[in-house]
């Protein structure tokens, strides 16, 4: 296999919309997640057909209070957030100090519909 690099913001939006390989998404999900942009990773993971990865993900989402990472993930997997997923994001953000994250969860959490 050709060597994978990342791609241009272009780039990357053509081939979230073509098909591709499972491993080529895989190789540049990696390559994401190497550098610390797990959000643009997700779309790879998911055409990837990585649960694993992804599951790795939605936790790490909630560890850190990051509500963007949550429901990017949650959208890949077809599985919203519960309630208590959004007590415990709101909880992690107000320990690292993000409240406006905190507030959101908080505000979904109350909602109840996972959205």
């Amino acid at each position: 296999m050709a060597r994978v690099k990342l791609p241009n913001p272009l780039e990357r939006r053509h081939q979230v919309e073509q098909e591709m390989p499972p491993a080529r998404a895989l190789a540049i999900a990696e390559l994401y997640l190497a550098e610390e942009r797990c959000i643009e990773a997700v779309d790879f993971l998911a055409k990837a057909e990585a649960p694993e990865q992804l599951a790795a993900l939605r936790e790490r989402a909630l560890a850190e209070g990051d509500v963007f990472l949550l429901r990017s993930v949650a959208r890949a997997q077809g599985e919203m957030p519960s309630p208590a997923e959004w007590e415990r994001i709101a909880e992690s953000a107000l320990a690292r100090g993000l409240e406006s994250y905190a507030t959101e969860a908080r505000r979904q959490a109350e909602r109840g519909d996972g959205s």
